[in-house]
């Protein structure tokens, strides 16, 4: 891919701004989606700061060579689960849950340094053998096909009880439509920032549909809801600027006390082995980047220094937002769209992230954001994704019966959307699939050519 801004590039100030908020729009709508499922008082604006400052601890352990941005992860939401119903099965006072997430992101984040000394002293080729392009091309597809259900429920869903689904549908493919249009015939900025264009754009139709609705009475023409900017108390300083509701606040030195053994044991169960599984989509996912920035990150910063980043940023992080971190899909599939691989982009949107999470009216405007104007430019960026991993895909011969079983397996249990549970344990759709391919290229590599 010819990338018009370079990893090392650096855009004018004007431009840097641009492109971060058009990262902070890709990435918004997940990042404070997995605190509001998870619930128990964890907060956007938390996990906002949080967010951003997990990615400044990766970008410095990458030496600011990595362009993706660390948000809250979705696979970790059982383990988040499970924090606060073992502290209340075993009898210990909510604020001890606060202190689960921490110390179970904590876990989490040793299994990442673990693997990274791994890689240190035995290098990245062993992982080259076991997963092979006819793995990766394909479990990379998946990231993006598995979200693609997301996309399209975001894309038809109103953010208002009783609002049109045709209405939702129409914002959302308009919001579509202006992205891909900018990106594909926009001139100068307006090439590089077809996010930004495209939700500001569905914004402005959805309001449109509102007022109609008001002025006409049809209720079912809102779908856009305006409660998180109308409940700020602008007569108080809390209306403008408030500190976010950290998870180690929250916790407090009660809830620390509290943390008993047993408890710890729960913890390990619930985050440890959902470590091992990010670290697979980990892996994809700095594969996928490296096909789009055109350079290998396994080796350069190296995956030590990823692994390390990703880690030490998710046990930081959670303190702050309580949600462990990965990197971001929608980040690597705006690089892709974009073509503007700078880490100055990243960095900037990690910046606005923590200011964002301090000042209330702008977390209540981002949270207004309707759905359905989400769902339209997720489904370019999650389709950027998938079709970044049929790319990678095309150098694997599938005259052999290895691997077209080795594929399948993997297409077929990612589309389906396998899941496994064991326990308060679960291997999510991205992890089965990889699992699975890895077997089955084990089992299957006694295969000699013809």
């Amino acid at each position: 891919m010819n990338l018009i801004y370079g990893i090392k590039d650096k855009p004018g100030f004007g431009k840097t701004v641009l492109f971060a908020l058009q990262q902070l729009l890709a990435i918004m709508a997940a990042t404070i989606a997995v605190p509001a499922i998870v619930g128990h008082g964890l907060t956007a604006s938390a996990a906002l700061f949080g967010a951003g400052v997990g990615t400044f601890v990766y970008l410095v352990f990458t030496k600011s060579s990595s362009p993706v941005f660390l948000g809250s992860s979705f696979a970790f939401i059982g383990s988040m689960f499970s924090a606060f119903a073992g502290a209340e099965t075993l009898g210990l006072a909510q604020a001890a849950g606060y202190w689960g997430l921490i110390i179970g992101a904590l876990m989490a984040g040793i299994v990442y340094i673990v693997i990274a000394l791994v890689v240190k002293f035995c290098g990245v080729k062993w992982i080259d053998r076991l997963m092979p392009p006819v793995i990766i091309g394909p479990t990379v597809a998946i990231i993006g096909l598995s979200l693609s259900g997301n996309a399209v429920g975001d894309l038809m869903k109103s953010s208002v009880e009783g609002g049109s689904t045709y209405v939702a549908l129409i914002c959302g493919l308009f919001t579509l439509a202006v992205t891909m249009l900018c990106s594909t015939y926009g001139k100068k900025v307006g090439k590089l920032i077809p996010f930004i264009i495209g939700i500001f754009a569905g914004y402005v139709l959805a309001s449109l549909f509102a007022l109609i609705g008001k002025l006409t009475g049809n209720a079912s023409l809102t779908v856009i809801n305006y409660s998180a900017l109308t409940s700020l108390d602008f007569t108080s300083f809390s209306g403008y600027i408030s500190l976010p509701k950290f998870t180690f606040l929250l916790g407090g030195t009660e809830g620390l006390k509290a943390v008993t053994g047993k408890y710890l044991l729960t913890l390990f169960t619930a985050y440890v082995p959902v470590a091992f599984v990010v670290f697979a989509e980990h892996l994809a996912d700095h594969k996928n980047l490296s096909a789009i920035v055109g350079t290998n990150l396994l080796e350069e910063p190296g995956l030590t220094r990823t692994l390390l980043g990703d880690g030490v940023g998710t046990m930081i992080s959670t303190a702050f937002g309580g949600c462990p971190n990965t990197t971001y899909g929608e980040s690597i599939g705006c690089v892709a769209i974009t073509r503007n691989a700078s880490t100055v982009s990243i960095w900037g949107c990690a910046s606005i992230c923590i200011i964002f999470s301090l000042i209330s009216p702008l977390v209540a405007l981002l949270e207004t954001i309707p759905s359905c104007v989400m769902g339209g430019v997720c489904v370019a960026l999650y389709g950027f994704i998938a079709v970044s991993g049929f790319k990678m895909f095309q150098q694997v011969d599938l005259n052999k019966n290895k691997n077209l079983f080795v594929a399948s397996v993997i297409f077929i249990t990612g589309v389906g959307g396998m899941v496994v549970r064991f326990g308060a344990v679960e291997i999510r759709t991205v992890a089965c699939a990889l699992i699975l391919g890895i077997l089955t290229n084990i089992m299957l590599s006694g295969e000699k050519d013809e």
